[in-house]
């Protein structure tokens, strides 16, 4: 199996529990949630960072762990991260151009593989689209315990909702002060839309004061419920803390 090194910088320490405790809420999502959507509403709100921090933490804490990195328009893995030594990947496998065993890379984290995107491309709806997508993710779901989707965000095009009725639930970053109520609502009704339960929120970049000063934090809540008939999740206990 080929292997990729990965440069992920630490987070400050309260960063790091409240990714913790998001990585034990999910755990007790339930043995058949698997494939778990990362997702926003707009760019720019945290979801890549997100989505790999959470697969580190998970894959380090000896789950087999698998990162799917989704957005084929505009991957963070590939631009923020500059992994090199990408052949093939996600795009290869839709277009048939790569197998299964060609597009699962090993990484430096220990349990920690990913299926990379190696080419960007402008209108990969198509693409994904095609059967071999839904093959990827369940043949995934079948050799990892966790598959980590980091998917385009859901505004305006239609590729994180496609992904997302693939899955067995979806977690939303929402960007403190900055995505409008309005919009955080047309999301989560597209994710019902799709029949994909809303497994938990990340409230990513809040201000908080503290004392006599301010800074930056960043705020992690998450609600969690049950499938039912209609696949609506129904929500349960709320966490939420603060970076």
């Amino acid at each position: 199996m080929k292997k990729l090194n990965l440069t992920i910088k630490d987070v400050p320490y309260a960063a790091e529990e409240a990714l913790n405790r998001l990585r034990v809420n999910i755990k007790f999502c339930g043995k058949n949630t698997k494939k778990i959507v990362i997702t926003s509403s707009i760019p720019n709100e945290g979801k890549s960072s997100v989505s790999i921090r959470l697969w580190k933490l998970l894959a380090e804490a000896g789950f087999p762990t698998v990162l799917v990195d989704v957005d084929l328009r505009k991957s963070e893995l590939k631009n923020k991260y500059r992994v090199k030594g990408i052949q093939e990947g996600l795009n290869h496998f839709l277009s048939g151009l790569a197998e299964y065993e060609d597009v699962v890379y090993e990484t430096n984290i220990p349990n920690g593989h990913i299926v990379p995107v190696s080419t960007l491309l402008e209108n990969p709806a198509v693409l994904l689209e095609d059967p071999r997508m839904g093959e990827l993710l369940d043949k995934l779901a079948e050799d990892y315990r966790y598959v980590i989707i980091d998917t385009p965000p859901l505004d305006n095009i239609s590729d994180g909702a496609l992904i997302a009725s693939m899955s067995d639930g979806a977690v939303m970053v929402v960007r403190c002060g900055e995505t409008p109520k309005a919009l955080v609502r047309q999301s989560l009704q597209q994710l019902e839309r799709v029949e994909c339960p809303v497994l938990g929120t990340v409230l990513n970049r809040a201000e908080v004061k503290r004392g006599t000063y301010k800074k930056y934090y960043a705020r992690y809540g998450s609600y969690y419920g049950e499938k039912v008939s209609d696949k609506k999740a129904k929500s349960k206990t709320k966490n939420k803390v603060n970076k």
